[in-house]
């Protein structure tokens, strides 16, 4: 705790007036700023997690087949979608130091914050006008019009979190930081619950997901509303005059180069940022490329994939609350750095993860079934068996999906796509009522071969009856298949000792991944910024938040880039093994973190500003 201060004006002024550096929260206020993050978690969660990835993939297949070129780069949709969010994340990260500048000027953060609403909100918004659009032209708006809505959002979050160190003292702000997100986590969750039922219960039909993005952006907008009128606009020290673009853009850029001259006046805020580069990119790297290590390490089903991403929503939100009184009984960077170390327990946990070794013949993705009566084999295939890749090359030694399911088309349940030209696997309406299809003047060799043809897949198959009966064969990138990995014999050894003598199926593993994932979710980003925060001048709270942004969007970058390296060199498991570095560095830099002379700086530098001179008694 920082020792009572007194403050006295510089020479000239009369020292018996004061001005209080650390104002008590208004409660009214809090729950205005709350209820922001309540509305832009729709956005977060319904759009960008659970379904407007899959739709534009969808969309894009359609439009173009598996790739589209781009001047004379030939890309993917899923390659294509990725660039463009990394490019909007990245722009506005570039921009929001100097917008922060301006900001802490001029009395704008609540007008930036209303404008880049507008943005995020509308541009969601539009989302759903993409089916009215030709064909061939939906996917491109789709991705217009996400990045303009990530743009919004980005950089609204600057404005938003810049107003964080005016909402209350500091030692109010874990618990303002952490109600925030708590808000985030139930707003996002309940209207991702009536999302996916809906979807759920209408097949995933256009007009739902056309639904689903209109209502996502009014539930933004909507409780943006209770932000714009709660949450008043913080006082400006020192305001300057409007001025032109041309000005304000050379003012910015000169105080940025002022304030990077001044790292030793700031030494311990840039440390933290540091620090937080580090473990934020693992945090997030973990929570987006989560659900890509559950469904091709693991074999993980989208119900399943649902239900993980509810827990987690649903988990964060008291998680959060319970983090701030831990905050307020071990202090804020305490509490932050138990919150690092779990995260980093945990991806040491998803090394141990792996699904039960196959035993009866339903478990396997293709099922041969003798039938006696006609001497025929019928086959059909799980609903639990991975979707046919669609891509035409691989790339050197590795097995191409799409050759071998036209090459053994005559053996497999599979039919063209005549949208795309790619095969699919055949699936019934139904989960119990598969589509059968019957082999005729198939011999016993042909069989063989094609099993013998899946030991580089990621796909297993199984004979029930006839001279084949027992005949299986399970490849060698299928989930269940380990042994062969630089740590596979972690999770080998855990699945003989623990996963399968209890009988947790890799799906419940899966979501004691998600219950851990909400409950460090819930305390390390509300901390994080809380922390920030309190070491963050109120005179350039915009600005320093700036910083703080372009650290997080940049190194949003680096932990995929350093995820899929690792992969491609040894395998999933080794990716994330780094990333569980990437957050141990970050929280072993905490301990260089001075929290109270950080906030000894803040406060001097807000005196500075202010005409105030400021004495420890």
């Amino acid at each position: 705790m920082l020792k009572c201060r007194k403050v006295y004006r510089y020479v000239g002024m009369p020292m018996s007036e004061t001005i209080e550096l650390d104002r008590k929260s208004d409660p009214k206020a809090v729950k205005g700023y709350a209820f922001y993050d309540w509305g832009k978690s729709a956005f977060e969660t319904s759009v960008t997690t659970a379904i407007l990835p899959s739709w534009f993939a969808i969309i894009f297949l359609e439009a173009n087949g598996l790739t589209t070129t781009i001047g004379s780069i030939e890309m993917t949709g899923d390659a294509l979608w990725s660039y463009s969010v990394s490019a909007a994340a990245l722009m506005v990260a570039l921009v929001s130091p100097s917008f922060g500048v301006i900001a802490d000027r001029r009395a704008i953060k609540m007008w930036w914050l209303r404008i880049l609403t507008y943005v995020g909100a509308g541009g969601t918004f539009l989302l759903a006008l993409a089916p009215f659009l030709p064909v061939d032209t939906q996917w491109l708006w789709l991705m217009v019009m996400f990045v303009i809505a990530n743009v919004g959002l980005n950089g609204a979050g600057v404005f938003y979190n810049a107003l964080l160190p005016h909402m209350g003292t500091d030692d109010e702000m874990d618990s303002i930081s952490n109600l925030a997100f708590a808000y985030g986590y139930f707003g996002g969750g309940i209207l991702l619950v009536f999302h996916l039922a809906l979807l759920m219960g209408t097949d995933y039909a256009t007009w739902a997901m056309q639904f689903a993005m209109a209502s996502s952006g009014i539930w933004w907008y909507g409780f943006a509303l209770l932000t714009f009128k709660w949450v008043p606009e913080p006082p400006i020290e020192n305001e300057i005059e409007s001025m032109g673009v041309v000005d304000s853009a050379r003012l910015a850029f000169k105080e940025i180069k002022k304030t990077l001259s001044e790292l030793g006046k700031f030494r311990t805020l840039f440390i933290y940022m540091l620090a937080y580069f580090f473990f934020i990119d693992g945090i997030n790297s973990v929570t987006a490329l989560g659900g890509v290590f559950g469904a091709t390490v693991l074999g993980i089903t989208t119900f399943d994939l649902i239900v993980t991403i509810l827990a987690i929503q649903f988990v964060a939100a008291p998680a959060a609350i319970g983090f701030t009184k831990l905050a307020e009984i071990w202090s804020t960077k305490k509490a932050l750095t138990f919150s690092l170390v779990g995260w980093v327990l945990l991806c040491f946990a998803a090394l141990s993860f792996a699904p039960l070794a196959l035993e009866a013949h339903d478990d396997h993705d293709i099922l041969y079934e003798w039938d006696e009566e006609s001497s025929v084999y019928n086959v059909h295939i799980s609903w639990y068996a991975h979707d046919i890749a669609q891509t035409f090359d691989f790339g050197d030694g590795q097995f191409d999906e799409q050759d071998w399911a036209s090459t053994y088309s005559h053996l497999l349940p599979v039919e063209t796509d005549e949208k795309i030209g790619t095969q699919k696997w055949s699936y019934g309406d139904e989960e119990s009522t598969p589509e059968i299809f019957v082999l005729t003047n198939v011999v016993d060799s042909e069989l063989i071969e094609l099993f013998s043809s899946m030991a580089e897949s990621r796909f297993s198959a199984s004979v029930q009856g006839g001279s084949l009966d027992g005949e299986l064969t399970v490849g060698t990138d299928h989930p269940t298949s380990l042994g062969d990995g630089v740590l596979d014999v972690i999770p080998e050894t855990v699945r003989d000792k623990v996963w399968a003598p209890l009988g947790l199926t890799v799906g419940l593993q899966f979501l004691l991944l998600g219950c851990g994932m909400g409950t460090l979710l819930g305390g390390s980003q509300g901390l994080a910024r809380s922390l920030f925060g309190q070491m963050v001048p109120e005179t350039r709270s915009a600005e320093f938040f700036g910083f703080f942004g372009f650290f997080g969007k940049v190194a949003a970058l680096i932990g995929p880039l350093l995820y899929g390296t690792m992969t491609v060199m040894y395998d999933s498991r080794v990716g994330v093994l780094s990333i569980s570095i990437l957050i141990l560095i970050g929280a072993l830099m905490m301990s260089l973190v001075d929290v109270d002379q950080g906030r000894i700086d803040a406060q001097a530098e807000d005196a500075r500003n202010r005409g105030l001179t400021v004495d420890d008694e």
